[in-house]
């Protein structure tokens, strides 16, 4: 699942443009589930029969964009105004190189030297529209005949394994649950599931929206990342949940209130499974789970999550065992679902 996640998160997928990542998941499970088809949105919508037919149709949901940039104007310097694409802080932002458009052309995030700034401007924190992207071009001319309006940008950042069982790389919010969904895909299931690799939720889970209508399911299992803040100096009641603890079950996030019985339930069958489980503690951040539940008469809904630091960055961090964890109780809590 890890050397997936790796081939998943290398592939540029910003909201809006997420072909390449569709077509990869598409080469993955192909030959391994008995329909797979793309909606007018982008979404990849999969079914596979299991060992048994299911009493309910359950959809696991996994979103294949990610957050970037897309370029806005093309200046007589040649350097490009750009805005993001879902929500970046911009601390994360100044400084960092990327890849821009279809050719990936390598370039920096540039800003005002700081021998320039006035003495007040020193201690704040650049907004986005004083920023610029650096692709060396020396003309308006020289910029436009290699990138356009609208073409996308990503952080340039390599996948890496460090420490003990920690990864590092851009997009792992959500390719790890991506990856998650096509481990089940390629395996042997209990019960007949409904799969949707969603688009566009970072600029506001338009993509579910689209597949829970089209799916209609009884139950989802919405399978993403969620921020952890064990880091330095964030204190205990803060963290929120913890790398190493297993996948996070929440209750309530800035977009759903969470089934309750399901949230039980979740807790239970990790339980059952000797699957280290957490609950995330506090109401911050949101996902499909919001568009999901909304759909046509309404889903019962719950999110499984892994718990993932510098979330939105070029450094996302999360730990191999969550993740593979979080598939365990993905497996058996879709099985659960199936047969009530």
């Amino acid at each position: 699942m890890i050397e997936l996640l790796e081939q998943l998160a290398l592939i540029p997928g910003v909201s809006g443009d997420e072909g390449a990542v569709a077509a990869r998941i598409a080469e993955e499970i192909k030959g391994h589930c008995d329909e797979c088809v793309t909606d007018p949105l982008g979404n990849l919508l999969v079914y596979k029969k299991g060992k048994k037919r299911a009493k309910n149709r359950v959809m696991l949901a996994a979103h294949m964009d990610e957050v970037g940039f897309i370029v806005t104007a093309i200046g007589e310097d040649g350097l490009l105004r750009f805005d993001t694409v879902g929500g970046i802080d911009a601390r994360v932002i100044a400084g960092k190189p990327v890849l821009v458009g279809k050719n990936r052309l390598p370039g920096v995030v540039g800003l005002k030297p700081v021998h320039l700034l006035e003495s007040e401007e020193r201690d704040k924190i650049p907004k986005v529209d004083e920023l610029y992207l650096d692709i060396g071009a020396n003309s308006r001319e020289q910029a436009a005949a290699t990138v356009r309006l609208g073409d996308r940008a990503i952080f340039d950042s390599d996948f890496v394994r460090f420490g003990e069982g920690l990864i590092k790389g851009r997009a792992l919010d959500d390719r790890a649950g991506c990856a998650a969904l096509v481990e089940m895909i390629r395996g042997e299931l209990e019960y007949d599931a409904w799969f949707a690799f969603t688009v566009q939720e970072e600029t506001g889970t338009s993509g579910a929206k689209t597949a829970a209508f089209t799916q209609d399911p009884d139950y989802a299992i919405v399978v993403e990342t969620t921020t952890a803040g064990d880091v330095g100096g964030a204190p205990e009641e803060r963290q929120v949940c913890r790398l190493g603890s297993g996948p996070v079950v929440s209750f309530m996030d800035k977009g759903t209130i969470y089934d309750p019985e399901l949230f039980g339930l979740a807790l239970a069958v990790a339980a059952r499974e000797g699957v280290p489980a957490q609950v995330k503690e506090g109401v911050f951040g949101g996902n499909d789970s919001r568009s999901i539940q909304c759909a046509r008469g309404g889903v019962r809904t719950i999110a499984l999550s892994i718990p993932c630091r510098y979330l939105h960055s070029p450094s996302c961090v999360l730990h191999g065992g969550d993740a593979e964890d979080t598939l365990r109780l993905t497996r058996a809590l879709a099985a659960a679902l199936a047969a009530r």
